[in-house]
This record gives C-alpha cells, sequence and structure tokens, in this order.
C-alpha cells in the first residue's frame, strides 16, 4: 500500500523531534575537556608539582561523582607531562591547544613555565588557570585577558616576611628592625627573582638591613661559594626561595660549613615539602619558617563558609589514600583549590549565564567570580582584577600566612589574627644552626 503524504510528513516530523531531542541531550549532557599541565617528572616533581596534580584530579574526581559541571556536564582531563622543562611545557601546551582542541589549560606548577605560556595561550585567545605557580612577572602589566590566578603572587611573600619581621623583631629578637640583617637567597628563574626582589624591596620599606642577595642555578651542583659568603655577611635571617634539590644540597652544605642564623624563611616550593625534608634532614629543620599559602588542613573550619570544613576533610582522605603520606603538603591544596574554583564558579557561570564553554564565555564568567573571605579551603576569596589594571587576571584577595615547623607539626604564626601558636623566633638553642 503506498504511503500518503500526510503519513511521510508525520515520520519526518517525528524524526526531526528525535534528532531535536537527541541534539539537546547530546547539549545537555556535553563533555568539558581540559587540558591538565605539571611536571610529573624531572625535579620539579618532587618539590609540589605532583602534589598539585594530585589535588587537581581530586577536584575532578569530585566533581564528575556528582554528575559534572552544574550536575550534568563531566570533566575529561587530558594531561600531560611537562618534565620540569619549560620547552616541553610550551610544546605540549600546542599540542593540547592544536591537536587535542582543549581551549581550557589548567595546572603549571613552575613560574619559569607560567611566564612563556601565559603569552602562549593568550596568543591563542585559550584560558590559562594558573593553579600554582606564583612569579608577580607572570600577570604585571601585561593586561592579560585569557589567563587567571587565584593563587597567590610572589610580591605577597615580601610583604608577609618583611611584615612578620617588622611585628616581632624588637619582642623576640630584642632589636630593632634596622638592626636586623637580612640574607636573601633564591634561585635564578622567574619564581625566586620575584620572591627575592619583593623581599629586597619590602625589606627595605621596613627599614631592614639586607647585607646579601644572591641568585644561583637550581640545577647547581655545588653551592659551596654561597654559603662562604653568608657565613662572612652574617645574617640573622637568612629568606631562601628554591626548589627541592637546591634546598637540599645548600642545606647540607650549610651545616656541613656551620653557618649560623636565628632563622630561616622559606618561600613554599621545596620548603613545602616537609616530608621530604624529614626525611633527609630529620630534627635539623625544626622551628624553620616557611610562607606560602596555607595548607587547608591548618585553618579554623569554624572561621570559614558553611561546608568548606567538610571539603577539606575529604580533600585530605583522598590525597592520603591516593599517595600513602601522613603529612598533605599545601600544594595539594593549591591544586585543589583553585580548579575547584574553576569547575563550581565559573564554568557553570560560563554555560548558564554565557552560553557556551568556549574561552570568551569562559573569561567573561571569570571576572564575575565574587568569593568572599573564608569561601575557599585556603581561607581566602577571589575576585580578579579586571582588564586595564596592573594585575590583570590576578586574585586581588589571595593571601599568604607565615608557617613553622615544630617537628610533625606545622602551625600558622603570622598573621596574628589567624595564628594558632606564637612563633619560636630566634631558633631555640638546641637547633645545629641556631647563633
Amino acid at each position: 500500500m503506498p504511503t500518503s503524504r500526510r503519513t511521510l510528513l508525520k515520520t519526518s516530523a517525528a524524526a526531526a523531534v528525535v534528532s531535536l531531542d537527541w541534539t539537546r541531550a547530546r547539549a545537555e549532557s556535553e563533555t568539558v575537556r581540559i587540558g591538565v599541565v605539571y611536571d610529573l617528572t624531572g625535579p620539579f616533581a618532587a618539590g609540589g608539582s605532583v602534589a598539585s596534580s594530585i589535588g587537581t584530579q581530586i577536584a575532578i574526581d569530585l566533581v564528575n561523582e556528582k554528575g559534572g559541571i552544574g550536575g550534568k556536564h563531566k570533566i575529561a582531563a587530558v594531561t600531560a607531562d611537562c618534565q620540569s622543562k619549560p620547552d616541553v611545557a610550551i610544546n605540549e601546551v600546542e599540542r593540547l591547544i592544536n591537536q587535542e582542541k582543549v581551549d581550557i589549560i589548567n595546572g603549571v606548577y613552575a613560574s619559569s613555565h607560567a611566564v612563556p605560556l601565559a603569552a602562549k595561550v593568550e596568543q591563542h585567545k585559550k584560558i590559562l588557570w594558573i593553579t600554582t605557580a606564583v612569579a608577580t612577572a607572570v600577570f604585571k602589566d601585561k593586561n592579560l585577558q585569557y589567563v587567571f590566578r587565584a593563587q597567590i603572587h610572589s610580591d605577597q611573600y615580601g610583604q608577609a616576611f618583611a611584615g612578620f619581621l617588622s611585628e616581632h623583631a624588637k619582642g623576640k629578637l630584642g632589636m630593632e628592625p634596622k638592626d636586623v640583617k637580612i640574607a636573601i637567597i633564591h634561585e635564578d628563574g622567574p619564581y625566586g627573582v620575584g620572591v627575592a626582589a619583593a623581599d629586597e624591596a619590602y625589606s627595605k620599606e621596613a627599614g631592614l638591613q639586607v647585607v646579601l642577595k644572591e641568585g644561583y642555578s637550581a640545577a647547581a651542583p655545588d653551592l659551596s661559594v654561597l654559603v662562604t659568603k653568608l657565613k662572612r655577611a652574617k645574617p640573622d635571617v637568612i629568606s631562601h626561595a628554591g626548589y627541592n634539590p637546591d634546598i637540599t644540597l645548600f642545606l647540607r652544605q650549610a651545616r656541613e660549613s656551620g653557618l649560623k642564623f636565628k632563622m630561616l624563611f622559606g618561600a613554599g616550593a621545596g620548603y613545602s615539602q616537609l616530608d621530604k625534608l624529614r626525611t633527609t634532614f630529620a630534627a635539623d629543620i625544626d622551628n624553620f619558617c616557611n610562607i606560602d599559602p596555607v595548607p587547608a588542613q591548618l585553618l579554623d573550619p569554624a572561621k570559614l563558609a558553611p561546608g568548606i570544613g567538610d571539603l577539606t576533610k575529604i580533600m585530605l582522605e583522598r590525597y592520603k589514600a591516593k599517595t600513602g603520606a601522613t603529612d598533605v603538603p599545601p600544594h595539594c591544596s593549591m591544586g585543589f583549590n583553585q580548579t575547584w574554583v574553576l569547575l563550581n564558579n565559573v564554568l557553570p557561570v560560563a554555560k548558564d549565564k554565557y552560553g557556551s564553554f568556549d574561552p570568551e564565555a569562559i573569561r567573561k564568567a571569570a571576572l564575575d567570580v565574587d568569593i568572599p573571605p573564608g569561601g575557599t579551603i585556603q581561607g581566602y576569596g577571589v575576585k580578579f582584577y579586571p582588564p586595564g589594571t596592573p594585575m590583570s587576571g590576578q586574585n586581588e584577595r589571595s593571601t599568604p600566612v607565615v608557617m613553622q615547623n615544630a617537628g610533625e607539626h606545622i602551625s600558622v604564626v603570622w598573621p596574628t589574627n589567624i595564628r594558632t601558636q606564637d612563633p619560636v623566633f630566634p631558633l631555640p638553642k638546641s637547633s645545629i644552626y641556631a647563633v
């Protein structure tokens, strides 16, 4: 029996509805592919990069377990190993953008990678969402439109360093700030240079004496000349911005040569990998201070937004389960926190308010973010400086803390209003480095 025209029209209409429903269903369940770049091998891996990558993956897993972004868009992480080499990092990001066709790059541990990657991704008009690298130079006077960082920046290390010393010089050392002698040593990449420049500028502004400022290659096989210069300068306090192998080399040679000081301040990176430092130096590193974004577990959940404490607990449990570690480093919190903000505060807005997950929609959504202090697992809020400002794309609400190592226990000792312990300053006489 021949098919009538009406039947054909009905069939075609039904097919069109099915097709439309299928298209809508696919759109509603769109998978969001995100490039995740860290140093999984090489010297940066043990300096905090692997810990950051695990924190990032935990955030992705938690969101996917709840159905994905907005409860319906699963995240597919496309991972890359930068191998602790800037050229590899650039090549891998180019591959992710050009071959894997991702619009979002998340991660980046090393500032030496972040500086060229920011320019490269900006050129492509894709999103670079930096979780860990801190150099102020990534953003300063660049007017970046597609690069964002909720993480702190290196100038803030100098502010915290000088602020702590100015506050405690008289009461703890019995010295006026102008009499406190400072030595600043640093690896000579963007991270170390940025931290050292901030330390110097803010120390001088506070009236502290800078008696030595010296850079070195993070790959240097010998730092004995640097140790000799420190012994001649006789600083009261040393600030050290370094990664993992160079910190180990410096502390070993400092101990062997009998270098003495009243306090050593690390600037995150290798100084935040306490399990590794303790394995090598045991009690030698007790009471050293470290400036970095706070590990989430050190904050009082009662002072944070509802639910943040529970989120921190889940992150800690999963990190320990994945690694077998008992000490969860700050870099896990960094990788998790920044990725969580992207997945929960930016991408849903990009889709719901601006209609897609393309870079332009994400850029607009990022500039809408307004998380008050206490609204993230690291305590600080998030609000990005807008285009046309000197630090466009940087979080204006990020804050570091000064932490102190007391054996297996880490305490927040500055800012004073949120400290969990009064600082031990100077080093006690029991320290091998004590004056």
